[in-house]
């Protein structure tokens, strides 16, 4: 036919065929999961809003996580570990052996510099490095007993923050909003406030294999003021109008990409992580915002005063983020607690920034009614040695035995659970490895770590990997 001759159907292979075709595998494997498997407990479609909210496996009791976290590892013998013994033996030889694996050569026995005194109904002992903390040691549960694997801080940030110190993994905020969803479709499910880029960096809050929905969203880094700290890129100047119709015609392309690709979880987090950023840039700037704080709140976080302004707009934010139904929130005091010299002052002014503001969340929580259903932990990736370093003003690493404490969230309050040596060198007595206290955490959460899994690389992975038992005696 006239014309006709440059017209005609191209041919295609059968790889080609399988894509593009209603019938093809991908397009079977997508269907099945829009009909069953990615719906919530709610009826949502967990495929196209993966942060929607989630039943537990069995009724929680707590609804997020506070993370304080001390980046480098403070002392416990200095802290929250008294240990007469210590005091008694100063500048004497360890009686027995030290572990095979260390950082660094260490000497004789260290006594703290710092004393150490009894405090609330339970009389729990605390230094006199926390003196705000102190007035609230009826609510905390203060682990004496934890160990690790890892005497490094790279490996051992690692596998406090995602269970393993040898492989990239999800963080433990990525599987928990994995688990649960968050509560707030306007805001992120993990936040993680001025976080170190050092030590594993963004691994330490990365979703790994997780889709990406799942990931810690960062405000600022630890080399940021807190007063600086923001979610990036929601403070567009664009109309908002005009915005929104920009964004659909992105998301129409994105979506027209995805059905020609089939499933792609890169693509995916990102069709979810922009209409997220729209809907954040609406909720976020006042979130931010402390200034519609009263001023007896200011104060109560220090904020008033430049010793703890930083860490009190930390502690203030989180409570925020928390109120409002972000499911993981972290803040770090980043890298400050690596004391192998310079113990006594270092370790003073540290504490002196961090212990009114800590002490101001706790109180600010339970007068908020909050602390009931939110755990807050408090620690760092490993403790330091009972035995000196250099001019006897320093600690080594030890991931033998330290101290963490948790508080609200179903956690029993004035509470010493583990004990460490008289020394305070080795956990002997009850002891909670990292992977214990992630399913413990999990636990509360009303989620089975045995349970939470996603199968990658053809196996089903966990926080917990085959680790972890529930610490019962600590809950409520």
């Amino acid at each position: 036919m006239a014309g006709s001759c440059h017209q005609f159907t191209p041919v295609i292979n059968r790889r080609d065929l399988l894509k593009q075709s209603a019938a093809g595998f991908g397009m079977l494997a997508l269907a099945d999961l829009l009909s069953g498997s990615g719906k919530t407990a709610h009826g949502a479609n967990r495929a196209q809003n993966p942060l929607s909210p989630q039943e537990p496996h069995f009724p929680a009791r707590a609804k997020r996580v506070i993370f304080l976290f001390m980046h480098g590892g403070p002392s416990q013998v200095d802290t929250f570990d008294y240990k007469p013994k210590l005091d008694e033996d100063d500048n004497k030889p360890l009686p027995f052996d030290k572990p095979r694996v260390f950082s660094s050569q260490t000497g004789t026995l260290l006594k703290s510099p710092w004393k150490f005194s009894q405090h609330g109904e339970s009389g729990a002992w605390v230094s006199s490095l926390f003196p705000h903390v102190a007035k609230h040691v009826d609510d905390l549960c203060i682990i004496n007993g934890m160990h690790g694997s890892n005497s490094r801080h790279g490996g051992a940030l690692l596998e406090l923050h995602t269970g393993t110190d040898t492989f990239i993994r999800p963080s433990m905020g990525s599987w928990i909003t994995y688990g649960l969803g968050t509560e707030n479709q306007d805001l992120p499910g993990f936040v993680t406030v001025c976080p170190s880029l050092t030590h594993g960096g963004m691994n330490n809050w990365s979703s790994a294999f997780l889709p990406a929905a799942y990931q810690g969203t960062p405000m600022g880094n630890a080399g940021t003021q807190s007063k600086d700290a923001k979610i990036p890129y929601i403070t567009g100047k664009t109309p908002r109008d005009l915005q929104r119709m920009e964004l659909d015609f992105l998301q129409q392309m994105n979506r027209k990409r995805l059905e020609e690709s089939g499933p792609d979880a890169g693509l995916e987090g990102r069709i979810n992580a922009f209409e997220l950023a729209f809907r954040m840039q609406a909720a976020a700037p006042e979130l931010q915002d402390v200034s519609s704080e009263s001023e007896e709140t200011l104060k109560l976080y220090g904020i008033d005063d430049k010793t703890t302004e930083d860490f009190g707009r930390q502690c203030l934010m989180a409570r925020r983020f928390a109120e409002r139904g972000v499911r993981f929130v972290q803040v770090s005091h980043s890298y400050k607690w690596d004391q192998h010299g310079g113990l006594r002052k270092d370790h003073q002014r540290n504490a002196q920034e961090v212990d009114k503001p800590i002490a101001g969340l706790l109180a600010d929580m339970k007068r908020l009614g909050l602390l009931e259903d939110t755990l807050i932990l408090w620690g760092g990736e490993f403790g330091r040695t009972p035995v000196s370093q250099g001019d006897r003003d320093g600690r080594d690493h030890n991931p033998q035995g330290y101290t963490m404490w948790l508080a609200g969230g179903g956690v029993k309050g004035g509470m010493r659970y583990g004990k460490t040596d008289d020394y305070g060198y080795f956990a002997v007595e009850d002891k909670v490895h990292i992977h214990d206290l992630h399913a413990t955490m999990l636990h509360l959460l009303g989620l089975n770590h045995e349970k939470l899994t996603y199968r990658y690389g053809g196996r089903d992975f966990r926080l917990t990997d085959v680790h972890g038992e529930v610490v019962h005696k600590i809950l409520s």
